[in-house]
């Protein structure tokens, strides 16, 4: 199991875990670390999840988890749990299926868009009601987006399993095609987590994904923005 600092990713195994056990290990200005968390920070284009702390004097809203070199801070609305002390987490499961459905989604067109276009993810954001990925692309072309979304529909009703790996580093970045990110390399740890749409896309990724794309329901395509010389952008949602 992978760990930043003090805190165990239980995420990157199982996005589907909605609660856990965990022990405080660090009280801070408004939250706390865990020993192990579910909660996916925000990171990587991904807002963060949100949910309950339970703990001896009630429980507190997790307003936000944040990556830090000592751990996963959960950042907290009401009292702080004890140095030490037992918890339970639980996750607002609806929002992060709605953000794990749309990432996945994400991976998916753009994965037809760069075999499309040979053009490199730029930037991303996802949020639970609405998705956008930039492309290097010199063209404003919506036909073609809207051809892409089409297939990527088609993907989805396929039903394409979505697998989780693992892989060192060092063979990440010799492996061509598995950082798809034109201006940003993975983290700077020596295993990486490796997100495969079977039959489809690989990739280096740390967030939460279904495990089928039969799961995500179909892509509709809000709208495009051109955001300058060699970068467009695709808004997306769900049905």
């Amino acid at each position: 199991m992978l760990r930043q600092g003090s805190t165990e990713l239980l995420y990157l195994d199982d996005s589907y875990l909605t609660s856990f056990d965990a022990n405080v290990v660090e009280v801070v200005e408004n939250g706390v670390i865990l020993d192990r968390t579910t909660f996916h920070p925000r990171g990587g284009g991904l807002e963060s999840d949100r949910g309950v702390i339970i703990h001896q004097d009630g429980q507190s809203m997790v307003k936000e988890a944040i990556m830090d070199e000592g751990g996963v801070i959960h950042v907290l609305e009401g009292a702080l749990p004890k140095l030490g002390e037992h918890v339970q987490g639980r996750l607002d499961w609806e929002r992060r299926y709605r953000i794990m459905r749309l990432h996945t989604a994400l991976h998916v067109l753009a994965s037809i868009v760069i075999n499309k276009t040979n053009s490199l993810v730029t930037g991303n954001n996802v949020t639970p009601e609405m998705a956008r990925v930039d492309f290097s692309l010199a063209t404003f072309d919506r036909k073609m987006f809207e051809e892409c979304v089409n297939m990527a529909n088609e993907e989805m009703r396929k039903g394409r399993e979505v697998r989780i790996t693992y892989m060192e580093r060092e063979k990440v970045l010799s492996t061509p095609g598995l950082v798809k990110l034109a201006e940003r390399m993975p983290p700077n740890i020596p295993i990486l987590r490796i997100v495969e749409i079977v039959g489809l896309d690989i990739q280096a990724d740390g967030g939460p994904h279904v495990r089928n794309t039969s799961e995500v329901g179909e892509i509709v395509l809000v709208k495009l923005e051109n955001k300058g010389k060699s970068n467009k952008r695709a808004y997306i949602t769900l049905k």
